[in-house]
């Protein structure tokens, strides 16, 4: 005899569902996807045409906002980008105000602009390789959906 995962009740060993609670038994190998990744919401065209100014909004802050802004207003894959560039440089000039603080406050400031450089790192990695990812960290914050 075999026991349910959920509620723990006995269950026969060819069971395919627990009779005592309902739930499904067998693999849980069921495919689960990834709620940051909205590259299935562009179009192979858009994010081929536009990869150079999902850079350039990354790499060069606010004015390659300002370029992807001006250049590809009608890309929905730059715009994407543009507002994930746009989360991160409101997150390092509020980590560039840390530095108000003596010691304590450049350590931490030192730290909170090296993880946005790590941030950066991993939106060219996803922009390179096609995608379109929420960046990790800043991605809870509600502004910019």
């Amino acid at each position: 005899m075999a026991f349910c995962p959920n509620c723990g009740a006995q269950i026969p060993d060819d069971a395919k569902v627990c009779p005592n609670c309902g739930t499904v038994l067998g693999s849980t190998n069921a495919y689960v996807p990834d709620p940051t990744d909205h590259t299935d919401e562009f179009t192979a065209q858009d994010i081929s045409d536009n990869k150079v100014f999902a850079m350039a909004s990354i790499l060069i802050s606010s004015i390659g906002i300002i370029i992807t802004l001006l250049a590809a207003q009608k890309s929905e894959y730059a715009m994407f980008y543009a507002r994930q560039a746009l989360k991160l440089m409101i997150c390092q000039v509020l980590c560039l105000l840390l530095f108000i603080i003596p010691i304590l406050g450049w350590i931490a400031g030192g730290v909170c602009l090296l993880v946005i450089f790590v941030l950066k790192v991993i939106c060219f990695y996803n922009i390179c390789k096609g995608k379109a990812k929420e960046v990790p960290i800043v991605n809870g914050f509600g502004f910019l959906k």
